[in-house]
């Protein structure tokens, strides 16, 4: 909201959260520009419930890292690629009963990390992932934590037999995809973690 007001006077922000916290006072504190003393007002009561908001969100962030430090689960689950407090603990909730799921790959689907099917004149057709169905709020933060893995993998060697997977599929098929890869064998790999109350071992290479 206050990016697109002050775009329309002509004031464009940059995205992310530092970019909009160091522009706003600087806008504000310019007394050459031609915002109103009312509209400064507006602004700058909207900036201070930001600044609030993103301390609140900081605060309820720690409390998360401390309740997932004690959580034995979310420990083990932080293990794979990709994984950190939150995603960790929306697995544990949402996989935590494995009785739900018959083996990995209907926990993947459930999820909505696996292509949709179409079937025409006989024939299936695999699409692209969906993304209505499933369980969004996980799926994003399975997305997100393996992109951050696919674009670290172009800066260092590999240290794993995933990691050699992984940059291969990157290479074929592109980030996001790799990514979206990344993140289904994530949700297979804890399902059988939790299944069988087993540690995440990743095969790694020989020196």
């Amino acid at each position: 909201q206050l990016r697109a007001l002050l775009l329309e006077l002509g004031h464009a922000i940059a995205q992310g959260d530092a970019q909009l916290i160091q522009a706003i006072p600087e806008i504000l504190e310019d007394a050459e520009n031609d915002l109103t003393h009312r509209f400064r007002f507006s602004i700058q009561l909207t900036f201070r419930r930001f600044i609030g908001t993103i301390e609140e969100v900081k605060l309820i962030e720690e409390k998360l890292r401390e309740i997932v430090k004690q959580d034995p689960i979310c420990t083990r689950l932080q293990a794979l690629e990709g994984v950190g407090p939150v995603c960790a603990i929306l697995m544990k909730i949402a996989l935590g009963n494995t009785t739900h799921f018959k083996n990995g790959r209907e926990a993947a689907a459930c999820l909505g990390l696996t292509p949709v099917q179409h079937s025409s004149g006989g024939k299936e057709k695999i699409g692209s992932i969906s993304k209505v169905i499933g369980n969004k709020k996980l799926r994003s933060a399975l997305y997100k934590g393996a992109l951050a893995v696919v674009c670290q993998l172009e800066k260092r060697e590999s240290r794993s037999q995933k990691d050699i997977w992984l940059r291969e599929l990157t290479v074929r098929r592109g980030k996001k995809i790799a990514a979206i890869a990344l993140a289904n064998k994530t949700v297979r790999t804890a399902f059988a973690l939790l299944k069988h109350d087993a540690e995440y071992q990743p095969q790694l290479l020989v020196a």
